[in-house]
């Protein structure tokens, strides 16, 4: 099917122009599907299109909305309310280019970025002696993972009024031994103004509602790595603590 896809704003810009057609395999998609196969088509437009409000037929639309064969599809920035500044919340299954996402964070008011980056341990202490990994393999609940991680982002602000831009990505798949596995990054225009706990809460955090899974792989077998922490009613969006 085709259908029309109308930009706005930011989303215009990064492309340099306000209508693309697109073309789907199938004679009926979802809102989700089209926002990933406009991404497909149009690389520049990943970083903006997951927090873009969606339209179909000049009426808002959510993930799971039908889109069907002539339909006008529109995907712009929030109309208000939005953040001030940028943030990046994904998952990703390649390497971390570190610069790239920082320059992606930082304003010209940016004085510090305080990074957390996880990585891939191959060696790991215990009472039996030190336990070997050969690799990890990771997976999330892809959308809900996404919103939570969101809801991370909007907590820190919240709680960090200081922070400006965010970067919280996820990587998933096979990560071998000294890869980078989470990356969290809070920007402030100085040291001082919350992008240290920022980024330490944004870890901790990611861990108790983002649903992202690991196995670790050891040369004697395989197992998944369970977390402690079930959430709470106080854990949805939008809930007041």
């Amino acid at each position: 099917m085709n259908v029309r896809v109308l930009l706005f704003a930011t989303l215009k810009d990064a492309i340099g122009r306000g209508e693309v057609a697109l073309f789907l395999p199938a004679s009926e998609a979802t809102v989700t599907q089209v926002r990933e196969a406009l991404a497909a088509q149009h690389p520049a437009l990943e970083r903006h299109l997951p927090n873009a409000v969606a339209a179909v037929n000049q009426e808002f639309a959510f993930a799971e909305d039908a889109v069907h064969d002539g339909d006008d599809v529109a995907f712009f920035p929030p109309v208000s309310g939005g953040a001030d500044y940028p943030e990046i919340c994904k998952l990703a299954d390649e390497p971390l280019d570190l610069d790239a996402l920082l320059a992606e964070i930082t304003v010209p008011a940016t004085g510090a970025v305080c990074v957390f980056s996880g990585m891939v341990r191959g060696e790991t202490a215990s009472a039996d002696g030190p336990q070997q990994t050969e690799h990890l393999e990771y997976e999330a609940y892809a959308p809900m993972a996404v919103a939570k991680m969101r809801q991370v982002a909007a907590e820190i602000r919240a709680q960090f009024p200081g922070v400006q831009g965010i970067a919280i990505v996820q990587r998933v798949g096979k990560l071998e031994v000294g890869q980078n596995t989470i990356l969290i990054a809070c920007a402030s225009g100085h040291r001082n103004s919350g992008c240290f706990e920022g980024a330490r809460y944004g870890i901790d955090r990611l861990k108790e509602i983002v649903p992202v899974w690991k196995k670790e792989v050891r040369p004697d077998g395989s197992a998944w790595v369970e977390g402690g922490y079930l959430p709470e009613a106080g854990d949805k969006k939008g809930s007041e603590g």
